[in-house]
């Protein structure tokens, strides 16, 4: 079944890292196969997820949100086997409403592929088409490869928040907030 957001139509297959990779938007049903995909990734990778998704009720907020519109989930996956997500939340604050919290997660066998840019790409698309003007980003200082792949995105700092993360051993991190202007994206 295809859908479709304003201009871009899914699912599509895309060449990334040599490998024919469908992207398709996240619905409901595919609750069981995002559930297996979280759980089978590193416990310190799903730590700084805004949300649980380990957990029943991370989980169906996650899906509520979809639902709702306020969360357009895009997933990459090759022969049924999920790779990897990336996420717009937006709209659910309506002096925000002109920002969108984009959230990416691949599986560590498929980074440095090119799936964590490309994902996020079509996220700067969606956010476009949904009028969005700037896209965050938010992780922990300790989270470096995160950072580098939205530097290299063109993403911005906007704030270091000092101690406003703790990690699972307790220990806090920084927070460091980034900005991208979807105003300035052409795909």
């Amino acid at each position: 079944m295809s859908r479709q957001t304003a201009q871009r139509t899914f699912p599509f297959v895309a060449n990334i890292g040599g490998a024919s990779i469908s992207l398709r938007l996240m619905t409901s049903a595919d609750r069981d196969a995002f559930q297996a995909f979280i759980q089978q990734q590193p416990e310190d990778d799903l730590f700084f997820l805004m949300m649980d998704l380990n957990a029943p009720e991370g989980l169906a907020r996650k899906l509520r949100g979809i639902q709702a519109g306020q969360d357009t989930t895009l997933l990459a996956e090759r022969d049924g086997q999920l790779l990897g997500y990336g996420s717009l939340h937006h709209g659910e604050t309506r002096w925000f409403r002109h920002l969108g919290e984009i959230r990416l997660l691949v599986d560590p066998s498929q980074r440095s592929r090119g799936l964590g840019k490309v994902l996020a790409q079509e996220v700067f698309a969606i956010a476009r088409e949904l009028g969005l003007r700037k896209i965050v980003a938010r992780m922990a200082s300790s989270q470096k490869g995160a950072r580098r792949l939205f530097e290299n995105l063109g993403f911005q700092i906007e704030a270091l928040l000092a101690d406003w993360a703790i990690d699972r051993h307790g220990k806090t991190q920084d927070l460091v907030l980034m900005s991208f202007d979807v105003s300035g994206f052409h795909d």
